[in-house]
């Protein structure tokens, strides 16, 4: 394969047996979605430009940040029920699903404590390389809470894949593939060392760094963020009570109303570095 010829065997005949020449990019990358490798001088990348996909009212991911909230619509709300933790596959299994951070994410989308943001359909590539950082602004009715941030890549009504595998053409149409996601334990927002409690119902920022990615969303696809509270099992449930999860007895686990904001003074928003 290319990776073999091209990366894996020249590094180490070099470093092994002393053969050929030290000629390694910076970064050795691939690039998700073009499906090519790239030999780049630095990471991230030094021509990208951070750019704000905002979190709008009704569902809308917009580049465009909000300058004025309709009364009524200053934030999406969803209960988080730990009873009823949204799963990280839509596979019913005994052992752990490695294709997961590809699945479809349609299962989560119909599901009233998930939050779902789409962009419009896309122009142009758009390809973003690097650290992605999300902004949230939040409240909760319990004392603590998680929040998970999915970046997804939602595929038009054209896409067919071939896939190995497979057996035949696999159509795409609207499949939702998650690109990316990651978590905040709220209670570590402010330190790891420190845990502090949420104030029920206060307007809280929560910014964590999500792992970094290198994916062009292609033209006529679209961009979708979901938002959720549990991720079951990939991250054990929390409580949603200010309490030792470790320890934790039936009673600490609790439902919660949760919010996020999205007013011109508490955008919530993802940053993503666009390649240019």
């Amino acid at each position: 394969t290319f990776y073999v010829d091209s990366v894996i065997f020249p590094f180490f005949n070099y470093y092994l047996k002393g053969k050929g020449e030290p000629k390694f990019a910076e970064a050795t990358v691939f690039e998700t979605g073009n499906n090519v490798w790239r030999f780049l001088e630095s990471w991230p990348p030094k021509n990208v430009v951070p750019s704000d996909l905002y979190l709008r009212e009704k569902g809308r991911l917009s580049f465009e940040a909000p300058n004025q909230t309709a009364k009524g619509s200053e934030y999406d709300e969803y209960v988080s029920d730990p009873a009823k933790p949204v799963p990280y596959t839509a596979e019913i299994r005994h052992w752990y699903n490695s294709a997961f951070p590809v699945e479809d994410q349609r299962f989560a989308w119909t599901r009233p404590d998930v939050m779902t943001y789409t962009s419009d359909v896309l122009a142009s590539d758009v390809t973003v390389a690097g650290p992605i950082t999300a902004t949230l602004y939040v409240s909760t009715s319990g004392t603590d809470s998680d929040w998970i941030v999915k970046v997804i890549d939602v595929m038009p009504d054209s896409v067919v894949f071939a896939g190995r595998g497979f057996g035949s053409s696999m159509k795409m149409k609207g499949y939702q593939m998650m690109v990316r996601g990651d978590v905040m334990r709220g209670k570590f927002r402010n330190s790891m060392s420190n845990p502090e409690p949420f104030v029920p119902n206060q307007v809280t920022k929560v910014e964590f760094v999500l792992n970094d990615i290198f994916h062009t969303f292609k033209r006529g696809h679209r961009l979708m963020v979901q938002v959720q509270s549990s991720w079951f099992p990939m991250i054990d449930r929390n409580p949603q009570s200010f309490v030792d999860i470790y320890s934790a007895t039936e009673s600490d686990f609790q439902k919660a109303t949760q919010r996020i904001y999205h007013t011109p003074e508490r955008s919530s928003l993802i940053r993503i570095p666009i390649l240019k």
